[in-house]
C-alpha cells in the first residue's frame, strides 16, 4: 500500500500551514463524527425511540385515568429522552458539517489573501471552535443547569455557543481574505497545482459524488411530491385522534393512534435521512477528490479506497431507506455502510499524513 509522494511542487502543505491543519483536522472531524454516529445508531437511537414511545403511551393512559401527576411525570420523561437524542444527533451532525467546512476552506486557502501566519491562526481558531461546539452540545444533557449563573442556559451551552462564535469569526476572516484577494487591483492569477493534478481516484470520486448528489436530490423531490403533504395531513389526524380519544376515555383508540403516529414519524425519518445522507456523502466524495494527489498510497489502493468510500456512501442511505420494511437487517447493513466510509476516510487520512511526513523529512 505504499508509493512515493505525488509529484506536486506546491508548498501548500508546509509544516503547520493552514491547508495542512484544515485538511487533516477536517477529515478527523468527519471520522470522529461518523464513529460517534454509528455508536449512537447501534446503542442509543432505537432504544431511545422505544423509550419515547413507551413514555408517551404512559402519559396518555395517565391522562385517561385523570392522574395529572403521572401524566406530567411521563411527559417530562419524554422531554428528557428527546433531549438526550437531540444533543447526540446535533453532536454527530455538527462534527461532520464542520469537517466539510474545513475541507472547503482547505480548497480555498490559496485564494485567502493573508500571510501564512495569519491563515494558520485562522485555521487554529476554526478547528478549536469546531471541536468545542459539538463537545459542548454533547454535554448539555448531562451538565444541565448545574452551577450555571444563568437561569435557562448551562455551562455546556455557553461553551458550545462560544465554539460557534469562534467558527463564525474564522469564517468571516476567510471571507475577508477572499474579498481582499478578488478586490485587489494588482492581484495576479493564483495558481494551485493541486487543482490541476489528477490521479486515478480523482475522476472516480468526482463522478461518483455527482451521482450520489443527483440520487439524493431525486429522492428528496420524490418525497416532496408523493409523501410530504400526506405526512403533514397524517400528523394532524393522528394527534387529533389522540386528543379526541383521551377526552372520551377510549384507550384502544389512543393506543392505535399512538402506534400510527410512531410509524409515521419513522417513515418520515428514514426518507429524510436517506435523502440527506446521499447528498452529504456526494459532497464529501467530490471534496476528497481534489486532495487525492496528497494521498501517499499506490494507485491501486487509491482506487480501492475511493471505491469503498463510494460503495459505503451508497449502501448507507439505501439501507436507511429500507429500515422500516426490513427492520434490523437493513439497519445493520446501513451501519456496515457507515463503517466502510469510516475505513476509507481513515485510509485517506493516513495517506495524507504520510505525504506530510515525506515533505517534512525532505526539508531536513
Amino acid at each position: 500500500m505504499s508509493s512515493s509522494p505525488t509529484a506536486i511542487t506546491n508548498e501548500s502543505l508546509a509544516p503547520l500551514c493552514a491547508r495542512r491543519l484544515l485538511l487533516l483536522g477536517g477529515i478527523g472531524l468527519i471520522i470522529v463524527g461518523m464513529i460517534f454516529g454509528d455508536i449512537f445508531a447501534v446503542f442509543i437511537l432505537h432504544q431511545n425511540a422505544s423509550r419515547v414511545g413507551a413514555s408517551l403511551a404512559r402519559a396518555a393512559h395517565a391522562a385517561l385515568t385523570g392522574d395529572a401527576a403521572a401524566a406530567q411525570a411521563h411527559s417530562h420523561d419524554v422531554g428528557a429522552f428527546l433531549e438526550n437524542r437531540g444533543t447526540k444527533v446535533d453532536t454527530h451532525v455538527h462534527m461532520i458539517d464542520f469537517g466539510y467546512l474545513a475541507l472547503l476552506l482547505a480548497i480555498l486557502e490559496p485564494w485567502i489573501a493573508f500571510s501564512a501566519a495569519a491563515k494558520r491562526r485562522i485555521a487554529w481558531v476554526f478547528l478549536f471552535g469546531a471541536w468545542l461546539l459539538p463537545i459542548g452540545v454533547f454535554l448539555i444533557h448531562y451538565v444541565g443547569l448545574a452551577h450555571s449563573p444563568f437561569q435557562s442556559i448551562g455551562w455546556a451551552s455557553v461553551f458550545a455557543d462560544f465554539g460557534g462564535l469562534l467558527v463564525i469569526v474564522a469564517l468571516l476572516a476567510c471571507l475577508g481574505g477572499l474579498w481582499k484577494h478578488f478586490r485587489s487591483s494588482s492581484r495576479q492569477v493564483q495558481k494551485d497545482e493541486l487543482m490541476t493534478s489528477c490521479v486515478a481516484a480523482t475522476p472516480m470520486l468526482l463522478s461518483g459524488g455527482v451521482v450520489l448528489i443527483v440520487l439524493g436530490f431525486f429522492g428528496g423531490a420524490w418525497y416532496a411530491a408523493v409523501d410530504l403533504y400526506n405526512h403533514e395531513a397524517q400528523d394532524f389526524t393522528n394527534l387529533s385522534e389522540i386528543a379526541t380519544a383521551a377526552a372520551s376515555n377510549d384507550a384502544k383508540t389512543v393506543d392505535r393512534a399512538l402506534n400510527d403516529y410512531g410509524q409515521l414519524q419513522g417513515d418520515k425519518a428514514v426518507k429524510i435521512a436517506a435523502h440527506a445522507h446521499a447528498i452529504e456523502f456526494g459532497l464529501l466524495a467530490m471534496m476528497l477528490a481534489f486532495f487525492q494527489p496528497y494521498v501517499v498510497l499506490s494507485e491501486v489502493w487509491r482506487r480501492r479506497w475511493a471505491a469503498i468510500l463510494l460503495m459505503g456512501s451508497l449502501m448507507l442511505p439505501v439501507c436507511v431507506f429500507l429500515e422500516l420494511r426490513y427492520g434490523l437487517v437493513a439497519g445493520g447493513l446501513a451501519d456496515v455502510g457507515g463503517l466502510l466510509v469510516i475505513l476509507a476516510l481513515l485510509a485517506m487520512w493516513v495517506g495524507i499524513f504520510r505525504h506530510t511526513g515525506h515533505l517534512d523529512a525532505g526539508g531536513h
